[in-house]
């Protein structure tokens, strides 16, 4: 069992976290918004977060996830930020969504690196990736940028738009898009015999298809595993797993993965977290990867 987090993103910092509350900087912003994890007690005091945070997120009363930001004057509700660490050289929009969220999530900055390594030293010229629910895309440009052809799948088409700004900005070019339902999709894939060296899978605990398709993470993520497992190249290949769900582990990660691709080498699973100013690990997820070198 691993804890990772970024080790290479100078742009971005948690200041602090605590009362179900974070306190970070993204380039030359300071937001504070919801965090249902950081359930122990804030080390810096309200009137200090209150002097730090240009844009702080409110919940509305009847809404668990939607709100609205209050910015300080001099706050946009865009902006950009950039990620660089050794073949990467990442430039990301930031925007402040009604969903607390800014389209950016850096704990997966150590997945990206681990990305572009595993797929540059894959003795494939050209490898091929599939990235599911894929949303802004951040690491569909990592994998472009370590030489993959790279497919980019998400349903709702504004964060498509979102994920080719991310590319154009990163000199990026040629990913493709389609803008559907990421179980259909690979279903699809599957009857057409279709094989990609790389999976990126990042599923959402709920969400809905271009058509109103349902996505329940417990009810489907293991058929989905299942026809993900008969697209993963069995020579050459890469396989990453998000899970965000709070009712997720890592061994419930490892066991679904195991079920349904047996035998793996080089795996790596655990916690993607997040360390604030005061020592806190702020958790942020639980991985599963693996590859062939």
């Amino acid at each position: 069992m691993q804890l990772l987090t970024p080790l290479h993103w100078k742009e971005y910092e948690l200041i602090d976290s605590g009362n179900f509350e974070k306190l970070e900087r993204f380039g030359a912003y300071v937001l504070a918004r919801p965090e249902p994890q950081a359930i122990w007690d804030k080390s810096l005091s309200e009137q200090e977060w209150k002097q730090r945070a240009q844009a702080t997120f409110v919940r509305e009363k009847n809404s668990p996830e939607r709100g609205e930001w209050q910015l300080t004057p001099g706050m946009p509700e865009k902006w950009w930020t950039s990620y660089r660490h050794q073949q990467l050289d990442l430039k990301l929009k930031c925007s402040l969504t009604a969903f607390k969220h800014v389209g950016v999530f850096p704990e997966q900055a150590a997945n990206w690196d681990y990305l572009a390594q595993k797929l540059s030293d894959l003795p494939v010229e050209r490898p091929t990736v599939l990235n599911l629910f894929a949303y802004t895309g951040a690491a569909s440009v990592a994998a472009r940028q370590a030489g993959a052809d790279v497919t980019h799948v998400d349903s709702v088409k504004p964060v498509v738009t979102w994920a080719r700004e991310n590319m154009e900005a990163s000199g990026t070019d040629n990913i493709r898009w389609m803008v559907e339902d990421a179980f259909k999709f690979v279903q699809r894939e599957v009857r057409r015999g279709k094989t990609y060296n790389c999976i990126i899978l990042d599923p959402p605990a709920y969400g809905r298809g271009p058509a109103g398709e349902k996505w329940v993470l417990e009810e489907q993520l293991n058929e989905l595993l299942k026809s993900c497992s008969e697209l993963l190249d069995k020579q050459s290949f890469v396989f990453i797993l998000n899970l965000y769900s709070l009712g997720f582990s890592a061994l419930m990660a490892e066991n679904l993965v195991l079920d349904r691709f047996g035998k793996i080498p080089n795996a790596e699973m655990g916690e993607l977290y997040l360390p604030d100013h005061f020592g806190r690990k702020l958790p942020l997820g639980i991985f599963y990867r693996f590859a062939s070198v």
